[in-house]
């Protein structure tokens, strides 16, 4: 709970400090507080002892599962911040609003995980997709943003009302929005119409929010058109935690997930799969490739939800390895596209020989989302086909492993292979350069340690 509050009133702190002219420490001020906050999140989780209860009312619920996944929320905001500066530098006029309406996200990221009660989840919904579209359409004089900005909003409410449909008819079915009480109805009556009704318009509306086929195409257009520091937060933070809800509603339905509901998760799982790689095979911008890789990497998290009950860790942990991984990803992809009107692959060409560690980098995250060993992404692949028990799914995963190493390889072979057509001379931004580093650093450590998350 105190995580929660915590982040809100940081969010109204930019916002004051905007009003007392203190930009410059805006950033500094608003990480480090951050960082003191992850702290905290961690000293709870592994201690097991939370410095604040439940809410009144059991609005927001303090758990292992909320802890874990806020303290990556946090992180992953941290690390996209302090690209802020850099990336807002033309106009530092307005960073403070950028700033704010990033930490009132990851507010609504919480609530989204922390809920108790199901208005506190659509508060939480509400919140993240709001900031998520100001933030899409956030360059006004660039058509490409106006129209990114206007699908998210079309399709975030689209998915917001399917979702409040299937909570009034969850309500109405159990006479509670609590979620206690929703689990105990789902195991004393899971056949109710009603219920069964609300339940599947409530996992629509979240796959559309974490873009699973056949709700996932809004997703390429969205992120190629947004700010490439938004389209980083939405590939990472905003899919995690449309993601961790979705399991979390799945655990309070376990009761009632019949056998065919879980037929459907396993072919979801695997048009996901299929249709995100097979569809970045033929992307040449990589901002899109990196949306339909997204998109295949939420297929393999998929496949744990057919065990919802016990696959908490390997789903935080296929979550931070992948974002981590794509956080260092944007970084670069950020440094080499600086100045440029798109994002296409031959921007990367040669860029082993003029950034080196630029080079390094991105190959090492892409290494990592395809899952070769030392990267954590190699566990978290063998994690959920381990977790999912389904020899169907794995033989797809598989398959669907190979065809994501096949483009990963081709940009890696790009940049260290092939010349770029013009001279222009890469930078590498300190911050940038930084946030890459640190990602993939922590990448490798949970690949080499998996058990502070596993254990």
């Amino acid at each position: 709970m105190i995580t929660l509050i915590a982040v809100s009133v940081l969010g109204l702190l930019c916002l004051v400090l905007e009003i007392l002219g203190w930009r410059k420490i805006l950033v500094p001020v608003t990480v480090v507080l951050l960082s003191a906050l992850l702290g905290v999140v961690l000293f709870e989780l592994y201690s097991g002892q939370p410095l604040a209860g439940n809410s009144p009312y059991d609005m927001i619920r303090v758990t292992p599962v909320s802890l874990g996944f806020s303290a990556l929320f946090i992180l992953l905001t941290i690390l996209l911040l302090i690209m802020s500066p850099r990336f807002y530098e033309n106009q530092l006029v307005k960073i403070a609003d950028y700033v704010a309406i990033k930490v009132f996200l990851l507010a609504g990221a919480i609530a989204m995980i922390m809920f108790g009660n199901l208005a506190m989840f659509f508060l939480g919904l509400e919140v993240l997709s709001v900031a998520g579209y100001i933030l899409a359409s956030s360059s006004p004089r660039d058509l490409r943003s106006n129209e990114a900005g206007m699908k998210y909003f079309i399709m975030g409410a689209f998915a917001s009302s399917f979702t409040l449909l299937g909570i009034t008819l969850i309500y109405g079915a159990t006479g509670s929005f609590d979620a206690f009480d929703i689990s105990a109805f789902a195991l004393t009556s899971p056949g109710s119409i009603w219920f069964q009704s609300g339940m599947v318009l409530m996992g629509v509306g979240l796959f559309f929010k974490a873009s699973i086929v056949p709700f996932h195409f809004w997703a390429p257009d969205v992120y190629e058109g947004s700010p490439t520091l938004t389209t980083a937060l939405m590939s990472t933070l905003v899919r995690v935690a449309a993601i961790a809800a979705l399991y979390k509603m799945l655990v309070i339905f376990i009761p009632a997930m019949t056998v065919p509901f879980q037929h459907l998760l396993v072919v979801l799982a695997i048009l996901t799969l299929t249709v995100g790689n097979v569809t970045a095979l033929r992307q040449k911008n990589v901002k899109r490739m990196m949306a339909y890789s997204g998109i295949s990497h939420t297929g393999f998290m998929m496949m744990a939800f057919l065990h919802p009950d016990t696959s908490f860790s390997t789903i935080l942990y296929y979550a931070a390895a992948y974002s981590l991984a794509g956080v260092a990803a944007f970084a670069v992809i950020l440094s080499v596209c600086r100045g440029k009107t798109d994002e296409d692959i031959s921007h990367f060409y040669g860029l082993a020989r003029k950034q080196p560690v630029l080079a390094f980098i991105f190959s090492c995250a892409l290494l990592s989302m395809g899952g070769l060993p030392v990267f954590a992404g190699f566990l978290a692949k063998l994690f959920v086909f381990q977790q999912s028990g389904n020899l169907l799914l794995i033989i797809f995963g598989i398959i669907n492993t190979v065809i994501a190493v096949y483009y990963y390889v081709r940009v890696i072979n790009g940049m260290y292979t092939k010349e770029r057509e013009s001279e222009e001379i890469v930078t590498a931004p300190v911050e940038y350069l930084a946030v890459g580093v640190v990602a993939m650093a922590l990448n490798v450590l949970l690949g080499i340690f998996p058990s502070v998350i596993m254990g």
